[in-house]
């Protein structure tokens, strides 16, 4: 496979508002292990493996377990998942998958009993950001392999 496209060059303004919005969510103060598992479920949703190299990457440096990791598709049957990252994959889910599907109220419901107002504003900015990158890595095909996780994505 090789890049059709370098949009990061084509369109650097463009690129920079994606990483300003990035920058945001990285800075909201949602937990860093929590923003990780919701671009990694994202990512695989979507079939991004640039996505999903980066970020199971900077997933593994920051401390994430393999275990959790791989069993990230099958959260729900899974006991290593607690009840906020439960609910942060399952509106993730529906807001990645928002055209196949309405966002229920009762999901709305859960979802707000494990984050204030703010936190899921932020939550949802989170999932738009790599819904954004996934659409950007996808069709101008980013490789994969090559991403190596910054000091920061180790130190968080």
């Amino acid at each position: 496979m090789t890049q059709r496209l370098n949009y990061t060059k084509a369109s650097p303004d463009g690129f920079k508002a994606m990483r300003d919005l990035q920058e945001y969510v990285d800075n909201s103060g949602l937990e860093h292990p929590l923003l990780e598992l919701v671009k990694m479920r994202a990512s695989q949703i979507n079939g991004c493996a640039y996505c999903l190299d980066m970020h199971s990457k900077d997933a593994r440096a920051a401390g994430e377990t393999e275990q959790r990791l791989y069993l990230l598709n099958a959260w729900r049957e899974s006991p290593f998942y607690n009840e906020r990252e439960r609910a942060a994959l399952a509106w993730t889910e529906a807001l990645t998958r928002v055209a196949d599907n309405d966002v229920p109220d009762d999901l709305y419901d859960e979802v707000r009993k494990h984050f204030s107002e703010k936190e899921l504003a932020d939550l949802s900015f989170a999932i738009i950001a790599i819904n954004g990158w996934n659409r950007l890595a996808i069709p101008f095909r980013s490789e994969p392999g090559h991403y190596q996780p910054s000091a920061r994505a180790k130190s968080a």
